[in-house]
């Protein structure tokens, strides 16, 4: 299959272009997994080019999630399955099954070309994320690698419908929820719901111990006590930290619980600037000289509860191209400054920001587990 190459998608209308582009030229398979798709455009639009792609004998299975995917009518996909495609739901909504949900975004196309990254099949995506739609960031990838992310679809379709295990929080991570591979400087990093550190946070964590320069852009940041004072570790011996976030969120209780957080890490020296053009929704993290992207953020959910999916890229072109869109984003980014930051909000946004924080860091991961603990 030759060595592994991988090529940036930036925003939406070029990530959405090559993944049409690779289900039309399919010939054997087509493997989509996304966390939420809706009608419109690009979705119907990608329907079709999957529809084209089975009749003309090709392999097609679509996994969707039954929450982000929800709004979805149950005969969307029936002219899909129509010339043989499948489509599962992983896990479908059920108060037990409700809280552990799949995240991930991967495109798979004939054992040989892969497309990652943040974005859903939905119309906010589409753009070019500074005039309009969101700004996220995928990748695609050719080579051996495509076989490990093949491999971790597998994984997912076969576990779509089955009933999550009880007490989730409480047992220790499926090996095949943490797994990971590597080919050609480039590892895959899947995670999943259980004790112990996922492999995309093991691997952050030991690259900040010795890092001097990280950049992180992330749509929902609400890291944990270790991440924190490993970015406040990098600051205190000299290193840069720079962290790019939402000015304005689809989820704004996410905002806020993000924002309590600024204080001590400002305090601390790290850079916190956001987002302003249109909504963040990108996850891309950059230590020195290894880059990481993908589908989790920097908060509860994705760190421990949902399954998620990253790659890691270590890289010298990698490197150069996200510290030149670092670079482009940040001159957009509103920089929060420390001195005044503080007096910046009214007593009462201030009450909100702990309150948010305090549901999402603490009464959002035990509601969670409850629910999957109830025996119904």
């Amino acid at each position: 299959m030759g060595e592994t190459s991988f090529q940036w998608l930036w925003t939406g209308d070029e990530a959405f272009s090559a993944l049409i582009a690779a289900i039309e030229g399919a010939r054997k398979s087509v493997c989509l997994e996304t966390y939420i798709y809706t009608v419109g455009n690009p979705g119907e639009a990608v329907r079709n080019a999957l529809i084209r792609a089975a009749q003309r004998g090709v392999s097609v299975r679509v996994l969707i999630d039954g929450l982000g995917s929800s709004s979805l009518d149950e005969g969307f996909f029936d002219p899909l399955r129509a010339p043989g495609g499948e489509v599962r739901v992983f896990n479908p909504l059920t108060l037990r099954r409700l809280p552990v949900r799949s995240h991930r975004k991967l495109l798979v196309v004939d054992q040989a070309l892969a497309i990652t990254g943040g974005f859903n099949v939905a119309p906010e995506y589409l753009g070019d994320g500074i005039q309009y739609g969101w700004c996220d960031i995928g990748i695609r990838l050719t080579g051996p690698v495509v076989e490990i992310l093949e491999d971790s679809f597998e994984v997912m379709w076969e576990r779509a419908d089955q009933r999550p295990p009880r007490f989730p929080r409480l047992r220790r991570r499926n090996p095949e929820d943490s797994q990971s591979g590597a080919s050609d400087g480039i590892r895959v990093l899947s995670s999943g719901p259980g004790r112990g550190r996922n492999a995309f946070l093991a691997e952050f964590l030991e690259c900040l111990e010795e890092a001097r320069d990280v950049r992180i852009a992330v749509a929902y940041f609400l890291p944990g006590l270790a991440l924190r004072a490993a970015l406040r570790r990098v600051a205190a011996r000299g290193g840069r930290v720079r962290i790019l976030v939402p000015g304005k969120s689809d989820v704004a209780i996410s905002l806020r619980a993000g924002r309590f957080l600024y204080g001590r890490l400002l305090r601390s020296g790290v850079e916190i600037r956001e987002y302003t053009p249109q909504v963040l929704h990108a996850k891309l993290y950059r230590v020195d000289d290894s880059v990481f992207v993908g589908s989790s953020n920097l908060d509860t959910r994705s760190l421990h509860i949902n399954h998620e999916l990253m790659v890691r890229i270590q890289h010298p072109q990698a490197s150069a191209d996200t510290a030149a869109w670092f670079d482009a984003a940040d001159a957009m980014a509103v920089p929060v400054d420390a001195t005044t930051w503080p007096r910046s909000r009214s007593w009462w946004e201030r009450i909100r920001e702990r309150w948010s924080f305090l549901v999402l860091s603490r009464i959002d991961p035990y509601v969670t587990r409850w629910l999957a603990e109830d025996p119904r």
